[in-house]
């Protein structure tokens, strides 16, 4: 039996939260563009919550790229899949089954884009969300609003608007709460710029612009949630057997949801009424920038901080450290006794920190995902950079000793990054007897620096290459001391010993 409305009787409820009786005649307020996983995992799930509590009474129109031909499976189960979410919150297991109700339809714009331009003509719609990925928020200058659909995420978005603008005749309580959750910073105000650049292009009215302008809200957002989709064969095969149906959009995610918007506006807030349900996860505010913030230092940096130490110490996987008492207490002291101390600024006080540092290790430690270590190593110098870098400078700006966990985990930084050159040209380390690929732009440069070097000598030559780093990491007072005494500690004395002497 396939998941669908029809069958929605026949389904071995159980525990899953079953759609509401009344959904399926709500109106279409939202038109998102994307039907990726991301999406359905978080923002969807948004929605689909504040419906059952009868708050925000909308279903989502969702516009995908292409026509992938045949029957399509959003058709076939009438927009209906089920989400597992399963995790770890404040120390305790979470696993819960929902059947999602707050897609309508899915449309083609290759072949629906006159429909499409129907349902912006619709007084019902309000939203419009997209994630294109990065790519997506991207000015092509050519494209024409005239297309059928244009090339682009923006030119369709301009098309939508015209045909908005046309059918209200530019009224100023006609426009939308526009909210881009790819991955781009600034990505409500990047969009608002290029659709208006195309307005420019192809020439159309400065009255109409004058609409995008006051009439339409882009806000920037910023997403947090790890959905990485179809679970494993075997943990699908059993929820299909436990539910009675087969699905073929089933998805999985962690537990952890966050949907910072970022606008002023009192109109936004109240269309943007599903925030309500979920006011811990979707939160709506003046300046998003704390979020990121917290995101980009706490999740992002600790995982950079910790990389290299969970391959040295064996780790293939970020549970599987998680699960090692000695890993567990470094990346619980390296968040909450440094660096979330580090990052306090006028938004964010040591609560706020310490509590996000809470969130992230029980993220951490879900036993569902299989995050691994080698592929968070990915552009490994890079992230140090752009993550930890700044970190360490607001630390040294605060104390007159340096860190302890932060010099081991830069340390540790340095070790992984040992490698040679084989003959395709790849860089390749070696740990605990197990080879491994380097990816990493800057490969070449820290295996030229670790050519013929100590210890000292490495960590003197690293930290004082401005072309890595853009400043002198050795004008940090009694960094380069520590950073050594790390270094030589697990070349000498391996993982374990080395933390637990800390």
């Amino acid at each position: 039996m396939n998941l669908s409305k029809q069958n929605l009787a026949h389904v071995k409820a159980g525990s899953a939260k079953l759609p509401p009786e009344n959904v399926f005649a709500l109106p279409e307020k939202v038109l998102q563009f994307g039907t990726g996983v991301l999406l359905r995992g978080l923002i969807d799930d948004f929605i689909d919550k504040a419906n059952r509590e009868g708050i925000f009474n909308g279903r989502i129109v969702v516009v995908k790229s292409t026509n992938t031909g045949g029957a399509d499976a959003f058709a076939t189960q009438d927009g209906l899949y089920t989400q597992l979410i399963k995790g770890i919150d404040n120390g305790k297991k979470v696993d819960e089954v929902i059947i999602n109700s707050s897609i309508s339809r899915v449309l083609a714009a290759s072949d629906d884009w006159a429909e499409i331009l129907k349902v912006a003509a619709s007084e019902d719609l309000k939203v419009i969300i997209s994630n294109t990925t990065e790519v997506g928020i991207t000015l092509l200058e050519d494209d024409k609003v005239s297309g059928t659909p244009p090339k682009s995420f923006p030119g369709k978005l301009l098309a939508v608007l015209l045909k908005r603008y046309e059918t209200f005749g530019g009224s100023a309580d006609s426009g939308f709460v526009i909210v881009p959750t790819e991955l781009v910073v600034d990505n409500g105000t990047k969009l608002k710029a290029i659709v208006k650049q195309l307005a420019i292009n192809n020439n159309l009215s400065e009255a109409f612009i004058g609409w995008i302008d006051s009439a339409n809200d882009f806000c920037n957002s910023l997403v947090d949630r790890i959905v990485p989709g179809k679970p494993a064969v075997s943990e699908l095969k059993a929820a299909e057997e436990l539910l009675g149906y087969s699905d073929d959009l089933l998805i999985m995610s962690e537990c952890y949801r966050l949907w910072a918007i970022e606008t002023s506006s009192e109109k936004s807030k109240s269309v943007l009424s599903f925030s309500k349900a979920d006011e811990e996860g979707v939160v709506i505010v003046d300046d998003i920038n704390k979020f990121r913030e917290l995101k980009l230092r706490l999740l992002n940096g600790t995982h950079t901080f910790s990389t290299g130490l969970a391959i040295i110490g064996g780790f293939t996987t970020v549970k599987e450290a998680m699960a090692n008492e000695t890993f567990s207490s470094f990346i619980t002291n390296i968040s909450n006794k440094e660096m979330a101390p580090a990052i306090l600024n006028k938004d964010i006080n040591l609560a706020d920190a310490q509590a996000f540092a809470g969130k992230v290790l029980d993220r951490f430690r879900n036993p569902f995902i299989e995050h691994l270590w080698i592929n968070i190593s990915l552009q490994y110098t890079s992230k140090m950079k752009l993550r930890n870098v700044p970190i360490l400078q607001k630390y040294f700006a605060a104390n007159q000793t340096p860190p302890t966990y932060m010099a081991l985990g830069f340390a540790a930084y340095l070790l992984f990054m040992k490698s040679n050159k084989n003959a395709e040209g790849k860089y390749i380390g070696n740990l605990n007897g197990k080879e491994y690929t380097i990816t990493d732009d800057f490969a070449g440069a820290l295996s030229n620096h670790w050519n013929g070097a100590t210890a000292a000598s490495v960590v003197n030559l690293v930290l004082k290459d401005v072309s890595l780093w853009d400043i002198d990491l050795s004008a940090f007072s009694g960094f380069s001391v520590a950073v050594t005494k790390q270094l030589e500690a697990l070349i000498s004395n391996g993982f374990e010993a080395t933390v637990k002497a800390l």
